[in-house]
């Protein structure tokens, strides 16, 4: 059983069939408890702040989506454990098409050609877009992985990392090779 969840930004839903040809400016802010649901959804300590700014235009029977999207993010770092912000700034490009999820089935021992260098339209289905999915995935994708202060290193904290004896291997050599053994 699915259970349908109120979006994050209940502003980033647009009618398709309202749109006109030059098309639609969306501009996104959120309040205090969509930054911590925010958070929450990206599984880190604190979302400072997020707008986007967007163009939705009509194309070719489906939805061309374009501009920015800039917040500021706080996460651990993973060498000291300290807090770490990072300001994220990233564009906007996407294009939603009807029907892009269902791939047409090819003809048994026809020939199917694959663009690599293409993008594949995102699916689009019913009279509303939502962009919530588009915004969460932009800025998801741009978080750090593996946060930390700059010039920050084990070896800024005095850990030794080329210490063989305390590696596993050097474990398996000593019960191979026991030291009073010739």
């Amino acid at each position: 059983m699915t259970q349908k969840s109120e979006p994050l930004f209940l502003d980033a839903v647009v009618r398709i069939e309202k749109l006109h040809p030059p098309g639609r400016d969306v501009t996104i802010t959120t309040a205090n408890t969509q930054l911590d649901e925010l958070a929450t959804v990206l599984k880190i300590n604190a979302v400072e702040r997020f707008d986007a700014t967007m163009v939705v235009a009509p194309v070719r029977g489906g939805v061309h989506v374009t501009g920015s999207l800039n917040a500021r993010i706080e996460q651990t770092s993973v060498v000291s454990f300290e807090p770490v912000f990072q300001d994220i700034n990233e564009p906007i490009d996407r294009v939603f098409m009807p029907g892009a999820d269902k791939a047409a089935s090819p003809a048994p021992g026809s020939e199917v050609f694959v663009d690599l260098e293409g993008d594949v339209p995102d699916p689009l289905d019913g009279p509303e877009l939502d962009l919530t999915n588009l915004l969460v995935e932009t800025i998801a994708l741009a978080i750090d992985p593996y946060p930390r202060q700059a010039g920050e290193s084990l070896e800024t904290l005095g850990v030794e990392l080329n210490d063989e004896e305390s590696s596993p291997f050097a474990s398996l050599k000593a019960l191979k090779d026991p030291p009073g053994k010739q």
